[in-house]
């Protein structure tokens, strides 16, 4: 059963409120941190929380500016300095119950969230699972998604909001229509006017958009992971080229590469066969140890 909780967070103008949901037994010391992509939220992991949550405890939270989770006054704390404190928080409220077994699920933006944090000494993230995202992020697919971050869209139905997510999101793949309006719902909301429009602050595409004039490189964070790693990819994607995916088998914590047909930036975790492979690896024996430090 999923419950709805907040959390506080502290930014550059005051205080914010993180949302995520919980999933599963909140006594079970085995926890998932479930982070979604750039302009997504919580509910994007419903599906695979489902499925987890007999074996694992699951958050699943809204980085600020998204769902239910405050927008910041200051367009600049959208970053990553910011995420990083604001999931530390998350963490910190995590461990205080007594949990030492914490994995991460990160799509995109939240893959690139769990590689800085599980790069860092005394790390308390024991497994990894990057969705569709690498060590390398290529300035053209940046260009692509802040194209239509920052646009303020507004639509006069459900029925259209949920017609343009499926082209704008048609990457993720084939879902079923039930799939699409859960998406559809809780990516969206209504206006005093009748309107809709997604459920994002566009202000997350400003720090983002500078950052696009050449690739992101996370190299000396991705070699610094030790924890055991899983690595997914949409075949014909184009944030996670297929030649940095076959360099990071090689590198750092030397994940198992996983791709899917007929998807691209990013799996949506939403279907039988995606779920069972990140849950196989989550439910691999008690708490993983870190692997051996390279010299």
């Amino acid at each position: 059963m999923m419950k709805e909780q907040y959390i506080q967070g502290l930014n550059s103008r005051g205080f914010h409120q993180l949302h995520y949901t919980e999933w599963g037994d909140a006594e079970n010391p085995r926890v998932v941190i479930c982070v979604h992509g750039l302009t997504r939220n919580c509910r994007d992991f419903d599906a695979l929380a489902t499925e987890l949550q007999n074996d694992l405890r699951v958050i699943s939270v809204s980085i600020a500016g998204r769902g239910k989770s405050s927008w910041l006054a200051n367009p600049d704390d959208y970053s990553y300095p910011q995420y990083m404190a604001d999931m530390t928080t998350l963490i910190g409220r995590i461990t205080a119950t007594g949990s030492n077994d914490i994995s991460w699920v990160g799509t995109s933006m939240g893959g690139m969230l769990g590689m800085l944090l599980a790069s860092r000494p005394d790390t308390p993230i024991r497994r990894l699972v990057l969705n569709d995202i690498g060590a390398t992020v290529p300035k053209e697919s940046m260009a692509r998604i802040g194209a239509y971050v920052s646009k303020i869209l507004r639509f006069k139905s459900c029925e259209e909001t949920e017609a343009w997510l499926r082209v704008t999101l048609a990457p993720f793949g084939p879902l079923t229509d039930a799939q699409w309006r859960h998406l559809t719902v809780h990516n969206s909301k209504q206006h005093d006017d009748g309107s809709w429009s997604m459920n994002y602050d566009p202000n997350i595409a400003l720090p983002f958009q500078k950052a696009q004039t050449r690739d992101i490189e996370l190299w000396n964070y991705y070699d610094a992971i030790r924890c055991p790693t899983l690595l997914l990819r949409g075949v014909s994607s184009d944030v996670l080229p297929k030649d940095i995916a076959v360099q990071m088998t090689q590198r750092g914590p030397q994940p198992e590469l996983i791709e899917f047909e007929g998807i691209g930036h990013a799996p949506a975790l939403m279907s039988d066969d995606q779920i069972r492979v990140v849950q196989n690896f989550l439910l691999q024996g008690p708490a993983a140890t870190a692997l051996p430090t390279k010299g």
